[in-house]
């Protein structure tokens, strides 16, 4: 069956259109952070430079559509279509009516559909398996920075054997698909997964030991929501079947916060090391404050100006990590629409106009550069401050 075709013209217009709930959604966020700037503290600051506006509407962008995925979409990711096999950009889908703007891979699966939802997949893992890195580096780091001598020099080495094996070769030996039939990967997750509990549990305590009735709630609150997602994703064992997590990406999540744990951790060990020596922090000390409030209370929120942009960045290291194993097809399901693995399907095919590999890459690099430009920005602030 011969294909009918739209013009590069009308591919352009149809992206722009299918994209609407992310300009309305846009519209509605960055207008009101334009007007509200002055009472949003750190973010509102960002809109004073056009890096920071940069970073920010990128980086909501691909929030927005990974949000609004199915609308935006106009097939299933993992749908094939047989006669749409290969298909050039434009092609019209004979059923449906829809147009493939992107064309069709090889196992005739629109490309546009799976770049849409490869958003989904980033930006769930990345973040959040950055946020568990910082939870293990601050919880480590505070410490090792704060005490120093024994605990510091056991910590430090702990971090550095980490640090001194080859990355690639780590994510490599951690995705493996053999490692998942051996109880390392929820060994780690069980270690790793604590360390947030742990975190609040400890913040908690120190500020309201002394309101019992405002610290008994806290730490319900925190054991009860903490545990209900420990056992979730450690033992899949979650009652209500809302949080759960697939044992591939299980084995990326843990990577992840095994590699880069040890970064935060110098990070937060150097900056901990300079503010403990602060007018504030003797001031404190001479009160007769405990050292993990001193650490949680008083170091801790001088250090979030250097930690929010280590995050940014770490978070763009994780999307490029994510795209490079899903190119060499490891970690994520072969089927999963991620942009490494989207891109790994598209490099053997060659096609003139929009090549299928180009659209996971442009998003994949400019979901990075927002990043980048975000973490600037903020740079930028902090160093004011």
């Amino acid at each position: 069956m011969a294909l009918e075709y739209i013009g590069s013209f009308q591919i352009v217009l149809g992206v722009i259109a299918r994209f609407w709930p992310v300009w309305i959604a846009l519209a509605v966020v960055l207008g009101a952070s334009f007007v509200y700037k002055k009472q949003l503290g750190l973010y509102g600051q960002l809109f004073d430079t056009g890096v920071g506006i940069a970073g920010v509407a990128i980086c909501t962008f691909w929030l927005f559509t990974a949000i609004f995925a199915s609308t935006i979409s106009p097939f299933d990711p993992l749908g094939q279509i047989a006669v749409m096999k290969d298909a050039m950009p434009g092609a019209i889908e004979p059923a449906s009516q829809h147009v493939y703007l992107f064309g069709g891979d090889k196992l005739a699966r629109d490309v546009f559909s799976r770049m849409v939802y490869g958003s989904q997949i980033v930006l769930i893992i990345a973040p959040a398996a950055t946020a568990f890195a910082l939870m293990v580096g601050i919880t480590l780091g505070l410490p090792a920075g704060y005490y120093g001598g024994r605990i510091d020099s056991i910590l430090s080495f702990l971090a550095n054997l980490v640090l001194a094996f080859p990355v690639i070769l780590l994510f490599y030996l951690l995705v493996t698909p053999g490692i998942m039939e051996t109880p390392i990967p929820y060994a780690l997750a069980g270690l790793f997964f604590l360390f947030p509990i742990i975190f609040f549990v400890t913040l908690f305590w120190t500020r309201f030991k002394e309101r019992p009735d405002r610290l008994y709630l806290l730490l319900g609150l925190t054991i009860v929501i903490g545990g209900w997602v420990y056992i979730g994703l450690v033992f899949d064992a979650d009652p209500l079947g809302i949080v759960s997590i697939k044992p591939n990406q299980l084995n990326i999540f843990i990577a992840v916060v095994f590699a880069s744990s040890p970064g935060v951790f110098r990070i937060v060990r150097g900056l901990v090391m300079d503010i403990k020596t602060r007018d504030y922090v003797a001031a404190a000390q001479t009160r007769g404050e405990s050292p993990w409030y001193i650490m949680l209370w008083e170091i801790l929120p001088n250090a979030r100006g250097p930690l929010i942009v280590d995050a940014c960045l770490r978070i763009g290291y994780t999307t490029i990590l994510l795209g490079t194993l899903g190119y060499f097809g490891l970690g994520l399901a072969p089927e999963s629409p991620d942009w490494g693995t989207a891109i790994k399907d598209a490099s053997r095919l060659l096609r003139s106009f929009i090549h299928p590999a180009l659209p996971p890459t442009i998003a994949l690099m400019s979901f990075v550069l927002g990043l980048n430009l975000l973490a600037d920005a903020l740079r930028e602030q902090s160093m004011k401050d």
